[in-house]
């Protein structure tokens, strides 16, 4: 994926890597609903399997479609059937992605776009890096993309972001209200943002 290439005429096609990612998440749910249950209330995995689920069953509509009005559908699937506040979050974070792609993007467009969506997910959830929130995953990964990182060196930089929630005290989200007691796990965004990555990233390096 670099400057000279367009999205569009890159296999595989944006359909697929949202399918890889909806899958990854759905086949994770327990762990994921394992991590809510330490720090948060416990239904992170379940919903956001129903999510994905509501995502796969739209993604035929879209074929043909451009990539940013795929993401943004994908995201108002995520708003409208993921409770709590990960639908909105994990919405916003699709819906802002996809508004800011243009019709053929190349990889600056797709660094300027993860940008936006970063921001948009920074004010919806009143949240920075060091908070213990999927924010400690998307921005390394922004970094990365823009530093011209390919897609094993990304997927290594999230998986890394992942884990370093684990020794941080949580203070944004249903996790900031244990204190101390945050401390020691993964947070459940996070996780969910890695998996996400990892798999579309699985599928551009294949």
């Amino acid at each position: 994926m670099t400057d000279t290439n367009t999205m569009s005429g890159v296999t595989p096609a944006i359909e697929q890597l949202i399918e890889a990612a909806a899958h990854s998440v759905i086949a994770h749910t327990d762990e994921l609903t394992a991590l809510d249950q330490a720090i948060g209330d416990g239904d992170h995995g379940i919903n956001m399997k129903r999510g994905m689920e509501a995502v796969l069953a739209e993604l035929p509509k879209q074929t043909g479609k451009p990539a940013g009005e795929v993401l943004k559908a994908a995201g108002m699937q995520l708003v409208m059937k993921v409770g709590g506040a990960s639908g909105p979050i994990f919405g916003t974070f699709f819906m802002e992605f996809g508004k800011f792609l243009p019709p053929n993007p190349g990889r600056a467009n797709v660094v300027a776009a993860l940008a936006a969506a970063i921001d948009a997910v920074k004010r919806r959830g009143k949240s920075e890096v060091g908070q213990k929130t999927l924010i400690d995953v998307l921005v390394p990964v922004h970094e990365a993309m823009a530093a011209g990182a390919g897609p094993a060196s990304i997927a290594a930089s999230a998986k890394a972001a992942a884990e370093a929630t684990i020794p941080v005290r949580a203070t944004r989200g249903r996790a900031s209200f244990l204190g101390d007691r945050s401390i020691g796990h993964i947070d459940p965004g996070a996780r969910s943002a890695e998996l996400m990555i990892a798999a579309i990233c699985a599928q551009m390096k294949g």
